[in-house]
């Protein structure tokens, strides 16, 4: 097994409900084929999202602002990693395991965050990842993220 492109886990966000604030928290459990433990996603095809750090910066920088990453509401946020072409690939964070299966696409909720955000997320896939939980285990900010090639 071979790993590539080497960052670390920055923040880590769970929503408790749907349409609430999400909570930053320093480590999460992640469990295998359900989500993050305190997150209300659990199970399905989506189990948690991901964000480049990166990407969150150029919408912001195509808005002119700043704006605090967990207003996007993914999960984790990534520094180091692209997820550009990311779809059928495995990222390994910690001890997880996660298959990227899908882009998240901005919903129109951004816009109440800031007017133009939904545009500025839909290019090169600013608005994040979502994925499978094949490995669960503890997360903590600060831990290696890379994608893992069989």
């Amino acid at each position: 097994m071979q790993t590539t492109t080497k960052g670390r886990l920055r923040s880590i966000y769970l929503r408790p409900a749907k349409r609430t604030p999400v909570r930053a928290v320093q480590d999460a459990q992640a469990l295998r084929e359900v989500g993050l433990e305190g997150d209300h996603a659990a199970g399905g095809h989506r189990q948690l999202t991901l964000l480049d750090a990166a990407a969150w910066q150029a919408a912001c920088a195509a808005l002119d602002c700043q704006l605090e990453p967990g207003l996007r509401r993914a999960n984790l946020l990534l520094e180091g990693v692209s997820l550009v072409e990311s779809l059928g690939r495995k990222l390994r964070i910690g001890d997880v395991l996660i298959e990227v299966t899908g882009e998240t696409k901005p919903c129109p909720l951004m816009e109440q965050v800031r007017p133009g955000l939904l545009e500025a997320l839909r290019p090169e896939w600013r608005g994040g990842a979502f994925g499978r939980i094949l490995k669960g285990g503890s997360l903590a900010c600060g831990d290696a993220v890379v994608f893992v090639e069989e």
